[in-house]
């Protein structure tokens, strides 16, 4: 673990004795933070089929829903819709990502977050042996084993949630 830096997904991991790498994201002003990722990765042989991005969902009700997702596939809105039961979902705008989860767009992990955040995780994040999440902070990501991210997402609610 870097010394330095600590956030409540990492303070998460260390509670629950889950083994990881802080991965440090070269930030672009001109990019956004997953593209900056996937190329670092790309770079170390990697795919960018192992990060695992979080997208936030507003529902007609209110209430908000984070997929878990690999960052190459696109979510199918018909199957989140009928999953959560709501004839309404949206992507949550860029303030309401801070205000639900308590962490900054580009930095938003499937883990660690408030319960008021009903998770989905779409089983295709676990296709690698390693994986990427967010850490929490901007300018870094977390590596995890997918195994042992399964077992920490216990609760989540898993499926089929993207287009293949």
């Amino acid at each position: 673990m870097t010394e330095q830096i600590a956030s409540p997904v990492s303070r998460w991991l260390d509670r629950l004795g889950i083994s990881y790498r802080w991965i440090e994201i070269p930030l672009d002003p001109d990019r956004k933070p997953i593209r900056s990722l996937e190329e670092l990765v790309e770079a170390k042989g990697m795919t960018p089929g192992q990060i695992v991005r979080s997208l936030l969902f507003r529902t007609g009700s209110g209430g908000f829903v984070l997929l878990a997702a690999p960052a190459t596939a696109r979510a199918d809105w018909g199957k989140l819709r009928k999953h959560v039961e709501e004839r309404r979902l949206t992507m949550a705008e860029f303030d309401q990502v801070l205000d639900a989860t308590g962490y900054p767009v580009g930095a938003v992990p499937p883990v660690a977050l408030p319960d008021s955040v009903r998770v989905l995780v779409d089983e295709g994040i676990f296709a690698h042996e390693e994986v990427f999440i967010g850490a929490g902070v901007l300018g870094w990501s977390i590596q995890v084993r997918s195994g042992d991210l399964r077992k920490v997402l216990g609760e989540a609610e898993m499926g089929r949630f993207v287009k293949q």
